[in-house]
């Protein structure tokens, strides 16, 4: 007599004999509501620029940006999370363009406001990077170490001006301890309380930013080792996520996704708050590139990671792919 509890009696397989089967009995669903769009927008040109480590992204004029903002509600993506690239000359050792009203990114918020309204979440990254000579996140000191306090006073004013262009949600990524209270007191303060913040609560020192650099014209010397979270620490992710929470943190996040999949999975364990997961540059690039060699199959590769970033809990994805793949699923419905 069988044992239908184990072998020959129970067979898994029967659960993935057709695509039918399979797509019913499957545990997760990426939806274009999932996504959000990450996109660069620089100051002064007249033609998008191609970023050559990410192939497909570019640096958007602020017209192009508009339509990749309404070819994104078209699609279904749920946000987008902007970044501006000011003109070489612009940048300071204090970041001013970051808190000018007619920066590149506070032009750039509304611009995409005026072109889809509340139709998109649009999110602005807040942070000095792309806006500073020396290219850190922060204030330097006399000794060239990032000044903690005094950068979130100047992130204070990048929350009130990006609150003043439009934008619906904050993302203060820098790092520096206590950002999140000083954001939120800032946008209160001004009478943004509607102003959410997705905090980038662990933010890993990475090397899959790569690209990146290319893509905000970074003018980074060093490195961020002594903000950025050391990627072999788990527990510090937890310290930093309580931290966020206690501070007003709406929205948290786990930077870079696909090889900090463990954290993004405790973190989104232990909250009742929104979790995103940003797949960043480097694992773009690094799918494009070997797809382009020939060596995976593209389009099966861009699913199953954003399946296994959507499986360890993240409800939001940031991924450059956003587009491209909430156009797929509607188009797989029918």
């Amino acid at each position: 007599m069988n044992s239908y509890g184990s072998f020959p009696g129970a067979r898994p397989r029967r659960l993935r004999t057709t695509p039918a089967m399979r797509r019913m009995v499957a545990e997760t669903r990426l939806h274009p509501a999932d996504l959000i769009l990450p996109a660069f927008v620089r100051e002064g040109i007249t033609e998008p620029l191609p970023i050559q480590a990410m192939p497909g992204v570019v640096q958007h004029t602020r017209d192009t940006l508009r339509k990749a903002a309404a070819e994104a509600v078209e699609a279904g993506v749920s946000g987008i999370m902007l970044f501006g690239v000011p003109a070489d000359e612009k940048k300071d050792a204090v970041g001013t363009a970051g808190t000018d009203p007619d920066g590149i990114l506070q032009v750039a918020i509304r611009d995409v406001r005026a072109e889809i309204g509340d139709e998109l979440v649009i999110m602005s990254d807040l942070c000095l990077d792309e806006y500073t000579d020396h290219g850190h996140c922060g204030v330097l000191d006399a000794d060239g170490r990032v000044d903690n306090d005094a950068t979130l006073e100047r992130y204070a004013e990048m929350a009130q001006v990006q609150a003043d262009a439009g934008v619906h949600a904050v993302g203060p990524s820098g790092m520096m301890d206590g950002q999140v209270g000083v954001v939120r007191d800032a946008l209160d303060t001004i009478g943004k309380e509607d102003v959410s913040i997705l905090a980038y609560t662990a933010k890993y020192s990475s090397a899959f930013y790569g690209p990146f650099r290319e893509a905000v014209g970074s003018s980074l010397k060093g490195d961020r080792k002594t903000y950025q979270q050391d990627p072999a620490n788990l527990r510090e992710s937890m310290r930093e996520l309580a931290l966020d929470l206690e501070e007003g943190a709406d929205m948290v996040m786990v930077k870079p996704a696909g090889p900090y999949l463990d954290v993004l999975a405790k973190v989104a364990a232990a909250v009742d708050v929104p979790v995103a997961a940003y797949q960043i540059s480097g694992e773009y690039a690094m799918v494009e590139a070997a797809a382009e060699k020939g060596w995976i199959d593209r389009d099966r590769a861009i699913f199953e990671t954003l399946t296994g970033i959507r499986r360890a809990g993240a409800q939001m994805i940031l991924t450059y792919w956003a587009t491209e793949v909430a156009q797929k699923l509607a188009d797989a419905r029918g």
